[in-house]
């Protein structure tokens, strides 16, 4: 006898830090953020789970989310878990349609830093809107971090690193886009939330 199977077709939206994501909020309407990373928590009841994370202020809990520069795939995932206080986002990915990435154009996550960032240390971004740049770091508070980089609207959720190492997200600017500082959270409160969320020890891919 000739056996038959099911031919399944190989994750074809590569997604990862400093992807432009788009989040529907119904009719025509849609969020334009950026991907902080994805990865799989290793530990607690999400284990396994491919996840991506972003800002909060950029959907709900049950809003779908598109690539945006594949959006004719359709949903690529949807957003499960989403905290004000932190401004953090947790979206769910379809792993039969996302191909997690470390690279995205200008950055590269290998691993993960808990520690506040401070100055002078040089941290980049890249964004969907601005892509990628960089600028010095000012302080930190131990939740937030305040530096020099250029970012604007859509550039919500751009990873925030320092090398190969994710050290928190964009969130937003003050007064004048690019010349304004920017603020965003840092990946030691980002971590602590995911682990009360049952996300625990979460990687990146």
């Amino acid at each position: 006898g000739v056996g038959l199977g099911t031919a399944q077709a190989a994750p074809t939206v590569s997604v990862g830090g400093g992807t432009g994501i788009l989040i529907l909020k119904g009719g025509n309407t849609a969020s334009a953020c950026t991907v902080t990373t994805v990865g799989r928590p290793t530990a607690g009841p999400n284990r396994g789970r491919l996840i991506a994370l972003t800002a909060g202020h950029c959907g709900v809990p049950g809003q779908l989310v598109l690539a945006e520069r594949a959006q004719n795939r359709g949903p690529i995932g949807r957003v499960v878990r989403s905290a004000s206080d932190l401004d953090l986002a947790v979206i769910e990915l379809d792993s039969s349609v996302v191909r997690p990435v470390r690279t995205v154009r200008g950055v590269t996550i290998k691993r993960i830093s808990t520690r506040p960032v401070g100055f002078p240390t040089i941290v980049c971004k890249e964004g969907r809107t601005t892509g990628h740049t960089c600028g010095v770091t000012w302080f930190s508070d131990g939740i937030s971090h305040y530096s020099q980089m250029c970012v604007v609207e859509g550039d919500s959720g751009s990873p925030v690193v320092v090398g190969d190492t994710l050290v928190g997200m964009v969130n937003a600017y003050y007064f004048v886009s690019c010349i304004g500082p920017e603020t965003g959270t840092g990946m030691g409160p980002i971590m602590t939330r995911l682990n009360r969320w049952g996300f625990n020890n979460f990687r990146p891919v």
